[in-house]
């Protein structure tokens, strides 16, 4: 698992989460701990370092 930060794109706080780096490609909805929006994740690894991260607004 890795510990990632970033910044939630519903009210800009900063948050955190723990990503499988043993899934290559993801894709899953989670809530900010923060406003409690829908936050799309998708993120990407290889060799389970993080290639690339996207964190998108679903809007309710």
């Amino acid at each position: 698992m890795l510990e990632h930060f970033f910044q939630c794109p519903h009210c800009w706080e900063e948050i955190s989460m723990l990503l499988d780096t043993s899934v290559t490609s993801q894709t899953y909805v989670e809530d900010c701990e923060v406003c409690c929006n829908p936050i799309e994740i998708k993120p990407q690894f290889d060799k389970n370092e993080l290639q690339e991260f996207m964190a998108i607004s679903l809007e309710q």
